[in-house]
Formats: C-alpha cells, structure tokens, sequence
C-alpha cells in the first residue's frame, strides 16, 4: 500500500513538472513570438528611411565620382562600394547597433531624450548638452521634410525608366501622394503599422535578390569588402573624393531611427533586424549596383532600377512607392514625438496633441506640425523638381544631428557610465572624427541645397531658445511680484473671507508663491472655497514618472493643500486622471465639484527687458500661438475659470 502511495504519489509529482515544464515552453514560445512580431514591426518602422537608400545613394555616390554619363571604372566603383560597406559597418552597426542603443533614458532613446540623460548628469554645467540638444532636434525637422520629398521623389522617377513619356507627371503625381499622405495621418498609423513590417520585409527580399544575382555574374565586386579600396579612393581623388564621400553618406541617412525608436521596439528587435534582414539586403543590393555598372556604364543613370527586367520595372516603382511612403511615416511620427519631447522640456511652446490608439501611447497627431511639414515638403518638391537635386540638401542635417548626439554621447559613457574620460574619450572619438568628416564632406553642398536644412535648423534653434529664454524671464518677472503664499495663508486664516462650498484648483509654476489666479479671484470676488489646492505640473527627466512619484500632497494650513502632478517628457499630461490618484493620499476628489482657476497672461514687450525687441516680439507671438492649457492639460471646459492679467516682458 505504501508503494502504490509513493508511486501514485511520484506520478503526480512528474504530472505537476511536466506541467511546469509545459508552461515554461508555452511561455517561452509567446515570449520568442512576440520578440519576433516586434522585430517585423522594428523592420518596417524604423529601417524605412535607411532600406529605401538604394534608390538613390549609390547613384549620387557614381555621379559625384565621375560625373553624369561618364563610365566608372573598376578602382572607382570599388572605392565607392567599400566606403558604402564601411560606412554601414562603422556608423550604423557599431555606433548605433552596439553603442549608442545601450544609452538609454529609461528605456527610451532618441536626441532629446540622450540630453535629458546628459544634462542629468552635469546638472552643474548643462548649458553645452542643452545647446547640443536643441540643435540636434532643430536639424531632425529638416530630416522630417527632406526625407519624405526625397524619397517619394526618388521612387516616381522611376516611371522615367519604364518610358520617358513619364517624366513631366513625376513631379505632380509625388505632390499627389504626399498631400494623400499628410492628409491620412489624423487617422493614426495603428492600422496601417500593421502592414508596414510586411511591406518592409518584402522589400529588403526584392532588392536582396537582384543584388546577389550581379555579384554572382560578377564576383570582383567583393573586393569591396577591403578597407584599403575605399581609403585608396579618397587619398586618390582629392576634393573629388570629398565631393563623393557626401554622397556616400546617404547610405546611412536614417540610421538615427535606430536609437529613436528604442522605447518602442526595445534593443534586442532592433539589433536583430539589422544585423539579419537590412544588413544583408542593403550591402547585397549596393553590391549588385556595382556589379551592374562595371557590366554596363550606362546604367549609372539610374543602377537601382536597371538591376530589374522590364517586365519588373512598373510592379518595382510601386513597391517603391510603398517603401518610401513607409519611410516617410516613419519620419513624420518622429516628428511628432519629437515635439511632444520639446514641449515637455520647454524648448516649445503647448501645440495639441491628439492620441489616435488607446492602446499604443506613442501614436498621436499634431496638426500644425503636420501642415508645417507639408508645406515644407511640397515646396521642396517645387524647388529642387529632382531627387538628384534635393540630395544636395539631405546630408547636413543627418550628419549636424549626428555630430550632436555623438557629443552628448561622451557624457553619458564618462558621466552615468562612470568610465574614465580617457577611455570615454577613445570610445567615442572615432566616430566624431568620422561624422565631422562626413559633415565637412557635406558642407561643400551648401550652395547645392545645402542651406535649406541649415536655415531650418537655425529658425528652429531661434524659436527653441526664444521660447526657453522668454520663458525663463517671464518666470523671474512674475515671481518678484508675487508675494509667499504660506504668509496668505497665516492672513487670510487670521481674517477669513466668505467661504462657498467645492474645491478650488490654482494651477501654477512656483508652488511657494501665492498663484496670480488666486489673488485676483480674492481681489475681484472677495471669496475663498472651502477646500483650496496649489497645483504644480513638473516635467521629470524621465521618459515616464513612476506612478508612485505621481502625487504629491502637502496640507498648507486647514484649508490649502499643495499638489504637485509629475509626468516625464514622453508623456501627455491629463490632469484629472493623475488627480484621481489622489484619493489614495486622502484627498476626495471629485471633479463636478472642483473649479480649476488659470492666469492667462496677456504679454507686451516691455522698454527694457532681457532680450531684444524682436525675440521679445517672436516669444510674445509663440505665446499666442500656444495651445490652450485647458485642453493641453485635459481639464474639462466646463470647470474652468480664466482670470486675465497683463504682464510686460
């Protein structure tokens, strides 16, 4: 009996294993399948951009070396293929792939949220990162405009290939497809995200394809892969070589995607994406090109659709099409939240956003973000008229970006990495020495197209640091004129006013001074609610604030509270959701019988003040421009209480 006890007792134990193991197996197989559906999605958002390249990198690169219907020979072909290789290699794998996704703000990446890490870290002497911060975000709207006309462009034009009948409808029917593009993104990229990854993928196989198919009829192309060719090329040719080494760099234009898209793909997708579908896709096909051009010298006109049979080319044009309207949402929702972080930081004034997925947060839509890009990029489309033309433009504002986000980059492996700084300093010093290099090599372009993403970075900067500064003097002014708010507290305890039932909510910045809505509202009303609150909206240098650090409450007397709301600078702040929390402090909230006072100043530049009159004219008019707090903040209309004021800054 006591056998057949322990054999029936050791059967279930072995049945519970065998279970255990079973869910184990089960859990793992849904963590490897959603590892996998995540890398599908990293392959169609974030290597849109940088997979569409080959349209037109390895041409610019041919018609920089040799000019425009020259043949290239095999030492220039072959330089040109092992710089592309190296630059891949180098800029992407390395610096992006294995470095920069390790410096992580929290699990989110991209420029500002490396400066929110960097200044962090120097809180002493932030100003340099700030600066390097601002200017990385300024250059990343005109990658934002560059990159969709160019691409789109570059895509259509191959129509000119199929028939030249093509040609005068290329520069319409991209303005056409951009216009539908714009106009689409108020209905949010949740659904058609979905479609992206397989689009992508398919992609990467049918450029891959051809691309190996050359190398295989001409396997002298391989040679490429030596460092010595490209190094050859560039010591051979002089200015020449400077010229082409700009155009080279459009192999990588995209790759800071890689890091910006870090929060929602995660490392692991990303890295694994890279590394087993663009990696070999991309260099397949840019050898292929190369292939094609040793074989044929005309076909350097357009290498990227010439690697097709005829019968390919129209079904090649629109997937082509599909590729760089996925490119260009990608960028455009980088745009987005881009600002959404500017706002957060204070580098731009409030701008509505609208969340178009509950469950994806980082899907929204900004709408004069999306008219300011179209705009943009319609006229670039009415300007340069050609995607040869426009890549003049492309380069500067990748490479400034680049060349910023690499500096801030030393503060982070010396300063939160704790490496030495002449370790830091080795680490990173190679690759600024070869972002500064591309960025000379595309300076030369300025006269070109060039100056366009460089007076747009330099508007942006201006309207950052106005927007900062102004905000900052304003800040100053108004806190000398308001008086403590612990001293109004003791006197209006001592003689209390006439008390009206419900809750009265002051937003403010200072939460120690007694807020301009509230001392109006005593001035003009002569009454004080029963229950008073001092809100205070911060913006952590995090990503996302902790739901624990969401809520602070301090009583000031019997009848003031001091509330403080924290939200990082990936999030939208909603006011009476985050005071709902509050009911676990103690605080019974309940928002039909609360009344949110706001100060809506009205600014006049003032005879002396701390900038000049006309960045005190440009923050007064950013100011106008602002979003409403009500509906930045979500606070309902309904229980909201506006009192005027007039300052002079």
């Amino acid at each position: 009996m006591a056998q057949v006890a322990n054999e029936n007792t050791g059967s279930q134990l072995a049945a519970v294993q065998r279970a255990v193991i079973a869910g184990k197996r089960g859990a793992d197989v849904r963590s490897r399948a959603g590892f996998w559906a995540l890398t599908l999605g990293t392959i169609g958002v974030v290597y849109g951009d940088i997979g569409t390249s080959p349209l037109y990198a390895m041409r610019e690169s041919l018609v920089a070396a040799v000019g425009t219907g020259n043949p290239a020979g095999e030492t220039v072909v072959l330089g040109i293929l092992s710089l592309i290789i190296w630059a891949l290699i180098l800029v992407v794998t390395l610096k992006y792939v294995v470095i920069l996704l390790r410096a992580d703000n929290n699990g989110e990446g991209g420029t500002l949220a490396l400066m929110a890490l960097a200044q962090r870290a120097l809180s002493k002497h932030a100003g340099a990162v700030v600066l390097c911060g601002i200017a990385s975000a300024a250059l990343f709207y005109g990658d934002a405009m560059i990159t969709p006309a160019l691409s789109v462009l570059s895509a259509i034009e191959g129509l000119k290939v199929v028939t030249p009948a093509f040609d005068p409808y290329v520069v319409p029917l991209t303005a056409l497809i951009l216009v539908f593009l714009f106009a689409f993104q108020s209905r949010g990229t949740a659904k058609v995200a979905a479609f992206f990854g397989p689009i992508m993928l398919l992609w990467f196989i049918v450029i891959a394809i051809p691309g190996l198919w050359q190398v295989i009829q001409n396997p002298t192309v391989l040679w490429a892969f030596n460092p010595i060719y490209g190094v050859e090329f560039l010591a051979g040719h002089g200015m020449i070589g400077l010229v082409t080494l700009g155009a080279v760099f459009l192999v990588v234009t995209g790759s800071e995607a890689l890091y910006a898209d870090l929060g929602h793909f995660g490392r692991g997708p990303i890295q694994t994406a890279w590394l087993t579908v663009a990696l070999p896709a991309l260099t397949a096909n840019y050898l292929g090109q190369g292939a094609l051009v040793l074989l044929d010298p005309k076909s350097i006109e357009n290498p990227f659709f010439l690697l097709y049979p005829d019968w390919a080319l129209l079904p090649m044009v629109c997937l082509a099409a599909a590729a760089t309207v996925i490119a260009s949402q990608a960028v455009i929702t980088g745009a987005y939240s881009l600002t959404r972080q500017a706002i957060q930081l204070g580098l731009l004034p409030r701008l509505e956003i609208r969340h178009t997925s509950e469950a994806l947060f980082g899907q929204i839509y900004m709408p004069r973000v999306n008219l300011l890009l179209l705009v943009g990029v319609l006229l670039l489309v009415a300007l340069f008229r050609s995607s040869s033309a426009l890549a003049s433009a492309y380069g500067i504002a990748v490479t400034g970006t680049m060349v910023a986000t690499v500096t801030m980059a030393f503060v982070v492996v010396w300063k939160v990495w704790n490496w030495p700084p002449l370790a830091a300093a080795a680490l990173i010093a190679p690759f600024l020495f070869i972002d500064l290099t591309f960025l000379g090599a595309n300076l030369l372009k300025v006269v070109e197209g060039g100056w366009v993403p460089l007076a747009l970075g330099g508007l942006v900067m201006v309207v950052m640091y106005t927007w900062r500064r102004g905000s900052r003097l304003l800040f100053e002014k108004t806190r000398r004129q308001e008086i403590s708010l612990d001293d109004l507290v003791r006197m209006l305890e001592k003689k209390p006013p006439i008390r009206v039932p419900g809750t009265a909510v002051f937003l403010t910045s200072t939460p120690e001074s007694a807020p301009t809505a509230l001392m109006h509202s005593l001035k003009h009303y002569k009454v004080l609610h029963e229950h008073n609150v001092i809100l205070t909206i911060e913006t952590a240098d995090l990503p996302r604030a902790e739901p624990a650090e969401r809520v602070r409450i301090e009583p000031v007397g019997k009848t003031f509270s001091r509330v403080v709301l924290r939200f990082g600078f990936m999030e939208t702040p909603n006011v009476p959701r985050a005071l709902a929390i509050a009911r676990k402090h103690g605080w019974q909230f309940d928002i039909m019988s609360t009344s949110f006072f706001l100060s809506r100043r009205a600014l006049k530049p003032a005879a002396h003040s701390g900038m000049p009159r006309w960045q005190d004219r440009l923050f007064i008019m950013l100011t106008r421009i602002a979003n409403d707090a009500t509906d930045y903040f979500q606070i309902p209309t309904g229980r909201v209480v506006e009192v005027g004021t007039q300052v002079t800054i």
